[in-house]
């Protein structure tokens, strides 16, 4: 089955059309820079976009940086606060005309690697960490994802953030080094540790490719392993997540 998937991201929207029984992009991988602002308008435009440029004329998923309940975006920490409330999967639908599935980007580069990457030999509680301008997290519990855990925006012990504190963006605006700044991502890591002592973290997102640069500093319990997909994980993801929604297709979401 071919679903095109499409990651959302603060500063591009990359998409391709990928093989959900292999988990293999088969078409070339589009990347547009995310339009700023980016209001639902301009994103669903760009979406839309990305459909037309690969000639796609079926099913979209589409990874999405908030937390999203039955298509509506429930936070918009990283995304204009325009989407707060928002239909997301009805916008991108009727912006493409397309059947389309929106989760969290998290979440869906969860789905990946459970299914293709790091994490498919893996049994237990396995968090996936994805590390670029967001610290985000996915939590699967014997490969059920519990959605939309959002557990970047956690507190250190002195009331800051940890996503502004330990995240690749955090790390090139206080202009740190990897080992220092792999000191401060591993308190994260104990952080989640101590509160739900999982068996796995599998490490996402674009600071994942430097993972040699940064290990000695981590020191948790939990075996951690960086992703394999890299920055293709919320593209296969997305797809994933459609194939496995359309099933239960909901058809008010659809273009009538």
């Amino acid at each position: 089955m071919q679903v095109l998937g499409i990651d959302i991201g603060g500063s591009g929207i990359k998409g391709a059309v990928v093989d959900v029984t292999t988990g293999e992009l088969i078409s070339e991988r589009l990347r547009i820079p995310t339009p700023q602002p980016a209001t639902p308008e301009a994103v669903a435009a760009t979406v839309a976009e990305i459909c037309d440029q690969l000639h796609w004329h079926g099913l979209v998923g589409c990874g999405f940086p908030a937390a999203i309940q039955h298509g509506i975006a429930r936070t918009a920490a990283n995304v204009d606060d325009s989407w707060l409330g928002a239909n997301v999967q009805k916008i991108f639908c009727d912006a493409t005309h397309l059947p389309c599935y929106v989760g969290n980007d998290a979440d869906v580069a969860g789905l990946a690697e459970m299914q293709f990457g790091a994490g498919k030999e893996l049994d237990g509680l396995v968090f996936m960490v994805t590390i670029g301008t967001g610290l985000g997290t996915a939590l699967f519990n014997n490969g059920e994802l519990v959605a939309n855990t959002e557990l970047g925006h956690l507190f250190d012990s002195k009331g800051r953030e940890w996503e502004h504190r330990a995240s690749d963006a955090a790390r090139k605006r206080d202009e740190l080094d990897w080992k220092y700044w792999g000191k401060r991502f591993n308190k994260y890591l104990v952080t989640l540790e101590q509160l739900f002592w999982p068996d796995a973290f599998i490490l996402g997102g674009g600071a994942s490719k430097k993972f040699d640069k940064f290990a000695d500093a981590i020191d948790v319990a939990a075996t951690v392993t960086p992703a394999e997909s890299l920055n293709q994980a919320g593209i296969i993801g997305a797809a994933i997540l459609a194939s496995q929604s359309h099933q239960s297709l909901d058809m008010t979401l659809l273009p009538g």
